[in-house]
């Protein structure tokens, strides 16, 4: 058989690896840039790792007819040589159900690389630890047509707001380069206990991550231990016994805005890990004019240069309803 006889698939559409025949795959831009293993890893589900590698080894993998390694990279374009593999049927994992299509989840910003949606409050970013679905399997659900969708960082459950998914490897891997470079504008809206003072303040209080007894993370300030770490909180505007603030993000570490914030006195509305628990419980009854039964944290201005295109990117994630609802009813009972 010649090069010209073969029908390749791209790597776009490949779902899984077929277990009767010799198969060949013509590398697409999702996979342009990835070690070959962890290619396999992802499109051979079920299949053990050891085998995966002792096929590669046996050169029953080709990449433009030749032999590879476990850590050649692949290049958009070429062409691999696949041996039929069979997947255990116990490996076959039930895919998301249709309720987990997009549905309440409003997209900011979409190209053939980048995903922005604005996440509502309550929904994990991903499945694990008793949650069978996040907001990465339902964008998947709700698009099976791109072969490629990963988280290009997280928010927490509680928080509300602008996250990227990227729909291409290059993407992923450029967009987390320029986090580390801090290449990436983040803004925050959040309302806190207290009549904050300060028009800006600048907290660069270092956090170290710790579990609790039962294994819950958690976050604390330690001078010694800590990560370094800095946010700018700016005063949006006063309502007496709470205070609506812009926080811009120059660290990207767990928990911070919640942990800085609670450092100098102010803890989130809302906040169950971190805040005053008995006001949160009256909030939650309506004692700021109409219940919130949430935190008050949300992601609200992302602003970056395009890590494919190098185009400005800005997108403005708008308040959900209920956040929006209380702070209407501040502004109607008039407080300062």
């Amino acid at each position: 058989m010649t090069t010209s006889d073969i029908h390749p698939e791209d790597s776009a559409r490949l779902a899984s690896l077929p277990s009767d025949r010799v198969s060949f795959v013509r590398i697409g831009p999702d996979a342009d840039g990835q070690r070959l293993d962890n290619f396999l890893v992802r499109v051979a589900k079920g299949v053990p790792k050891s085998h995966i590698y002792r096929i590669i080894r046996s050169g029953e993998v080709r990449v433009n007819k030749a032999r590879a390694k476990a850590e050649t990279r692949l290049v958009e374009g070429d062409l691999l040589r696949l041996p039929p593999v069979r997947v255990s049927e116990r490996a076959v994992t039930k895919a998301p159900p249709a309720a987990l299509a997009e549905g309440t989840v409003p997209v900011l910003f979409e190209d053939r690389h980048l995903l922005i949606v604005n996440k509502p409050a309550g929904l994990a970013a991903h499945g694990g630890s008793g949650i069978s679905h996040g907001l990465i399997e339902r964008m998947r659900a709700s698009r099976p047509d791109v072969p490629f969708l990963e988280l290009a960082h997280r928010l927490d459950r509680e928080t509300s707001g602008a996250i990227i998914l990227c729909k291409s490897r290059k993407a992923l891997v450029r967009f987390h380069d320029m986090m580390k470079t801090r290449a990436v504008e983040k803004h925050y809206t959040l309302l806190v206990k207290g009549d904050w003072p300060d028009d800006r303040r600048h907290v660069k209080a270092p956090l170290l991550r710790y579990l609790l007894p039962s294994g819950e993370r958690r976050v604390r300030v330690d001078e010694k231990e800590g990560m370094p770490s800095h946010t700018i909180f700016t005063k949006l505007k006063r309502y007496g016994a709470v205070t609506l603030l812009d926080a811009e993000l120059l660290t990207g570490r767990t928990h911070q805005i919640r942990v800085h914030s609670l450092s100098v006195g102010f803890p989130l509305v809302g906040d169950d890990k971190y805040g005053d628990f008995e006001f949160n419980r009256q909030v939650a009854q309506g004692a700021l004019g109409v219940p919130l039964k949430r935190m008050f944290l949300h992601s609200r201005t992302l602003a970056f240069e395009h890590p494919v295109t190098g185009e400005a990117v800005r997108v403005e994630a708008p308040l959900w309803p209920d956040c929006e609802a209380l702070l209407a009813a501040l502004d109607k009972k008039g407080q300062k």
